[in-house]
């Protein structure tokens, strides 16, 4: 264990609250900076123990990052401080979200705001196509990883295959890969090749695992009756009091299914969520959910408080006898709830046994391989994006046993291109932030509304 001294829970409330208000930009950029305050400057933990949180975070359903900062303020303060990392880490972007949905339906039609969310979009773009590449940047260290990825996205862009499904299958080839001791899926050894990084014994946390973190039959009991009964008993009580087709009961089932059923992180959710409320529930259209994304994007916290966007909408154009910007905003809080409550849940029940099994090689090669899958998922939402926000119009397409959507070549916007295209050069070639390519981006797109029209 480390001699240094431990980190006291105001030390850990303020820097909390700092990597709460630099958390823009997606899951990709907020891990990063979660690394450099934590590993490298404020040195908790080391660099295995960081990477194997977040294999573990990455293999839960739901945002990654907000996780990883729960499972690493527990790690540090027991629960109290999973919850203050963990709230403190959605607080600013839910309370940013709700005031843009409320601009968004009392002024979307006006040409500054068309124009601002037009802006945001081509940028969103680019930003996902650089958080696709941060991502497979760290995650395909070798062929067999890269070989991952691809059929990850081939199963779930051309044959639809459910995401779970891909996910449990990416698991077991790691899993067996690990108990096999093939090379290409120990992590350890891969990050210890690069002889970089804070090694856990030099770390304020040590490389032992604290007491409160080791596995206890009676607090899995606990944790579980507990946020079970958070999270669950207001989706009952909703079917049972408003019946199960009210938009309320619909909100609440359908994001508690989200919570349980899509793996991988933000971007591999926003795949499913834009698919379902598109598609199957009607609660916006491709462009709005676009627009939402935006929103998250350019606001701190986790990229998918776009969720709550989504329960927004719902309930504004389902608003029974409430008025719509009352429900619209009920709507918008019960997806937040049912969407983050589960994430503690699973944090707090599932954690101690992770840290148990550290060193557990077949493990962490599991953990190891639904990475690399991931980034195909994550490649396959860049390319649904990218249809939507360059098109005006896509077709379906049907053979050979794929399903695929293909532009209408002749619907290509142009104004998007060039604006991605502008985005895309000032995040890749000139190095800028994404903030400022956003805001660029944005201010570009209220600009030509409001010069040009349309």
């Amino acid at each position: 264990m480390t001699n240094l001294a431990p980190v006291t829970f105001r030390e850990a409330f303020w820097v909390w609250v700092r990597i709460a208000s630099l958390s823009f930009g997606g899951p990709a950029a907020q891990i990063a900076v979660m690394h450099r305050i934590l590993v490298e400057e404020k040195r908790w933990i080391g660099e295995t123990r960081f990477l194997h949180a977040l294999n573990y975070c990455m293999l839960l359903p739901g945002p990654e990052a907000q996780q990883l900062a729960t499972y690493i303020g527990w790690l540090m303060h027991r629960t109290a401080g999973g919850l203050m990392a963990g709230l403190l880490f959605i607080f600013p972007g839910m309370v940013a979200i709700m005031a843009l949905s409320w601009l968004y339906v009392l002024a979307g039609h006006v040409s500054a705001v068309e124009g601002l969310f037009f802006g945001l979009k081509a940028a969103v773009l680019a930003v996902v196509l650089q958080a696709l590449l941060r991502v497979g940047k760290r995650a395909l260290r070798n062929r067999t990883l890269w070989t991952l990825a691809g059929a990850s996205f081939i199963a779930i862009h051309g044959f639809d295959l459910p995401f779970p499904l891909i996910i449990v299958a990416a698991g077991m080839i790691g899993f067996l890969g690990g108990k096999l001791g093939w090379a290409a899926f120990d992590v350890h050894q891969a990050h210890g090749s690069t002889g970089r990084g804070l090694s856990d014994v030099d770390s304020r946390l040590g490389e032992g695992v604290p007491d409160h973190a080791r596995p206890s039959l009676g607090w899995s009991l606990r944790i579980a009756a507990i946020f079970g009964a958070l999270w669950l008993g207001p989706v009952l009580a909703l079917v049972l009091l408003l019946g199960p087709e009210n938009v309320f009961s619909t909100i609440a089932v359908f994001f508690s299914k989200m919570a349980v059923v899509t793996f991988g992180g933000a971007y591999a959710v926003l795949a499913y969520v834009a698919q379902e409320a598109v598609v199957t529930y009607g609660w916006l259209q491709p462009g709005e959910m676009l627009d939402g994304l935006g929103m998250a994007e350019t606001t701190p916290g986790p990229l998918i408080m776009v969720t709550q966007f989504v329960g927004f909408l719902g309930a504004w154009r389902d608003a029974g006898g409430l008025p719509p910007l009352l429900a619209a905003t009920l709507g918008g809080l019960l997806t937040t709830w049912v969407t983050f409550v589960p994430c503690f849940l699973w944090i707090f029940l599932g954690a101690p046994y992770v840290e148990a099994l550290r060193g557990h090689k077949p493990l962490s090669a599991a953990l190891t391989a639904i990475t690399a899958a991931v980034v195909g998922v994550i490649l396959n939402l860049a390319v649904w994006f990218a249809l939507h926000v360059l098109f005006w119009s896509v077709r379906p397409w049907s053979g050979y046993g794929l399903h695929l959507d293909l532009p209408d070549l002749g619907s290509l916007d142009i104004g998007a291109l060039a604006l991605t295209l502008a985005a895309i050069l000032l995040l890749f070639r000139f190095k800028r932030g994404t903030g400022e390519v956003l805001a660029g981006c944005a201010a570009v797109g209220v600009a030509v509304k409001l010069l040009v029209g349309g």
